[in-house]
């Protein structure tokens, strides 16, 4: 049974990737941008690594697992993950993404992102905490259910869309410089984001840690 506070828990993974796995994920992708030309339409659009990339990767949080689970004790796998790249003037807005339904199976319990690389300038990935009601919707977990009985869940919010705008709440921000080779774990009923890249490129590599 699932506790808010996994929703809400924070853990990096300091030498998530060895150096080497860093630089084979690095090639996959890079061969794969080469081939496709792909170029993402908005800052949030993400493209899906070869099986070789993504094979590296889940080797990597199987090894993780046993730290995973101090914060997010339900935690069981991960989705596959998705490629992202930001240039100057790129960012992602603050948003939260929510839990969805959380009845259904498996629940998105956390997001797990790794920079691939990390921008000479900006492109810092946040938190912001709040104690603000607002964010909080009417629905409470029943008993019998996926969630501890009495557990509540925030509202779906985008950067354009949503019953509360994010940038007019009192919050707390914590920015993110993690080492090269940490990854980061972070509730899926936390409110993050991207600063503005202001120069070089930032790329990421994201998924969902689901229970």
């Amino acid at each position: 049974m699932i506790n808010t506070s996994e929703t809400l828990a924070v853990q990096t993974i300091e030498n998530f990737l060895t150096p080497d796995e860093t630089t084979q994920v690095t090639k996959i992708v890079d061969d794969q941008l080469a081939a496709t030309g792909w170029v993402p339409a908005r800052p949030s659009e993400g493209l899906t690594p070869p099986e070789a990339a993504q094979e590296i990767l889940t080797a990597a949080i199987r090894r993780a697992m046993p730290v995973i689970r101090r914060a997010f004790p339900s935690a069981l796998s991960v989705a596959p993950w998705l490629y992202h790249d930001l240039k100057p003037g790129d960012q992602i807005r603050s948003h939260v993404h929510g839990m969805g339904d959380p009845e259904a199976r498996p629940v998105r319990l956390a997001r797990v992102v790794f920079n691939l690389q990390d921008a000479e300038s900006g492109g810092e990935f946040y938190l912001d905490t709040s104690a603000c009601e607002e964010l909080w919707n009417d629905r409470v977990a029943g008993p019998g259910g996926v969630f501890e009985a009495g557990s509540r869940f925030v509202h779906e919010i985008t950067a354009r869309s949503g019953p509360v705008d994010l940038g007019a709440i009192a919050a707390t921000r914590w920015i993110c410089r993690p080492p090269a080779g940490t990854t980061l774990v972070y509730g899926a009923q936390l409110i993050h984001g991207v600063t503005p890249v202001t120069a070089g490129r930032c790329r990421k590599l994201i998924t969902d840690l689901c229970a």
